[in-house]
């Protein structure tokens, strides 16, 4: 089967391209399947409580399922700018940027087909001293999908000895340009595929978050979670809550969270637990923000191998600067500067309960 070998081909692209999967594995018998295309995570397999090992991200069995339209960012890095960008308009040292508005009337995860997930990038296996790791690397040339300058991207992915998927993240540039990455892996706990997400158990180290406008653009506020839905700072199901904000346009839960402490230093921002597998997810980060998106447009795909993937039945959880940072002049910036290095990191920390 093509899951037991280390690197592979992983079909072709509809441009005429090769696309690749490699596959990381660690002391423990987790195993992590990437691709070239978009620099995606395609499988990850971890423990439940009794041993037993099941890939808990969303995606598709070759290259064609990531470009298709069933494809919702699976697994993928988004950018240059993840998340929303108003009206896909903003002013930088005096000029004007108009990008693809792909997301009702504004700009969402990089915007069209030159998105950082939509290209195939170069793909090295490195040496780590804790575990099996790759480096993707891209160079988006100035004026791809509106933005200015060279920018020069490299993504490594590392699968630990202790049972940690870490995803490290480095940018140049040669032009003033936003950046903001991060991968946007669907997880469901009990397995892709599984009917629901709706009873996993979630906590995320946040007092405020940032409420959108009805098109999902913050509106610059910065709201206590105190006595409201979007309140996760004991754990509870994402079902608990979700009634209160199934009928916003939001559709469930899709918003961004002010993390805890100093953005910058490493600290868990959020844990995932599946009471049903046992299996537990610790979101680590040194990004001052996290997205909660609780599947709420999954429409039934049919994912690897024959898995069908419902409506709700997979979250993500995207670290991050906050969303529309560049025309919210309040929030953490999210301008590289030529001459400056880019560089964030997130880790999936798996354990069992």
């Amino acid at each position: 089967m093509q899951q037991d070998l280390a690197e592979g081909a992983f079909g072709t692209c509809k441009n005429g391209a090769p696309a690749r999967f490699f596959e990381l594995r660690n002391a423990n018998g987790l195993r992590a399947k990437l691709t070239d295309y978009g620099a995606t995570l395609v499988e990850l397999w971890v423990p439940d409580r009794k041993g037993v090992l099941e890939d808990v991200v969303l995606g598709f069995d070759d290259v064609r399922g990531y470009e298709s339209d069933e494809n919702q960012y699976f697994g993928c890095t988004t950018g240059r700018v993840c998340n929303r960008i108003a009206e896909g308009r903003f002013t930088l040292e005096g000029k004007t940027y108009q990008l693809a508005t792909n997301n009702g009337p504004n700009h969402l995860h990089g915007g069209g087909p030159r998105a950082l997930s939509r290209v195939t990038w170069s793909a090295e296996r490195i040496a780590a001293a804790d575990g099996d790791a790759i480096a993707f690397t891209y160079r988006s040339p100035d004026g791809e999908e509106g933005y200015p300058g060279n920018l020069d991207v490299r993504v490594v992915y590392t699968l630990t000895h202790a049972n940690e998927l870490r995803v490290e993240y480095e940018a140049r540039t040669d032009r003033a340009t936003p950046v903001n990455l991060t991968n946007h892996a669907y997880w469901n706990l009990s397995g892709h595929g599984a009917e629901t997400v709706l009873d996993h158990e979630l906590w995320i180290d946040a007092d405020a978050f940032t409420p959108t406008d009805d098109t999902l653009i913050p509106t610059g506020e910065l709201a206590k979670v105190a006595n409201t839905p979007f309140d996760f700072r004991e754990a509870k199901t994402l079902r608990k809550d979700l009634w209160a904000v199934a009928s916003t346009p939001a559709g469930g839960f899709d918003h961004n969270y002010a993390l805890n402490g100093d953005a910058g230093a490493m600290r868990v921002a959020a844990r995932l637990r599946d009471p049903k597998s046992g299996r537990v997810m610790h979101v680590l980060t040194v990004e001052p923000g996290i997205q909660l998106y609780s599947g709420n447009f999954l429409k039934g795909q049919l994912g690897k191998r024959g898995r069908i993937y419902d409506h709700r039945s997979a979250l993500c959880l995207e670290t991050q600067h906050f969303p529309d940072s560049v025309n919210q002049p309040a929030f953490p910036s999210t301008i590289l500067q030529p001459g400056d290095v880019y560089r964030t990191k997130t880790i999936h920390r798996f354990t069992t309960l």
